[in-house]
């Protein structure tokens, strides 16, 4: 069962499949900073200094009851909160990796086309020995077949 197991294991497919999930890992982590540093400020500022991750609707006030300046303090103070910049944040992200995943796609199927309009238009490869040996020797019947009179 052990041996089955590392021939599992050491796959290619498997290895392959160790670095994708790695790399995406680390292109989510690109990602989160990408929303959080970089694109949220600047809609935040657009919006009137909003911080998308302190957007929250509160359901239910806690001990001490709010307002709530953030919703660290909402979350300290107990209170039930919507936490709509949250959402807002994780939606983001998703429409980036979205449209990373997009490209990568669309960009592996133009090379697949690519390579496939190439093989079309290459020529078709020269046959082999046993091919041509074999179409002589077909020739060779059919002549013999013809010089051969019937009856």
């Amino acid at each position: 069962m052990l041996k089955e197991f590392r021939d599992f294991a050491i796959k290619g497919n498997m290895l392959d499949m160790a670095v994708g999930i790695i790399i995406g890992a680390a292109f989510g982590t690109i990602v989160s900073s990408l929303v959080q540093d970089i694109l949220t400020p600047p809609l935040g500022l657009v919006l009137g200094g909003v911080d998308f991750s302190d957007l929250f609707v509160t359901l239910k006030h806690g001990n001490p009851a709010g307002p709530y300046v953030s919703l660290d303090a909402a979350k300290a103070a107990g209170a039930v909160t919507l936490n709509i910049g949250l959402f807002i944040n994780a939606l983001i992200k998703f429409v980036i990796v979205a449209f990373a995943l997009f490209m990568v796609v669309k960009g592996a199927n133009q090379m697949r086309r690519l390579a496939e309009r190439e093989k079309a238009a290459a020529p078709p490869p020269a046959p082999t020995e046993d091919v041509v040996l074999l179409r002589e020797i077909r020739d060779l019947m059919a002549e013999e077949a013809k010089a051969k009179p019937r009856g």
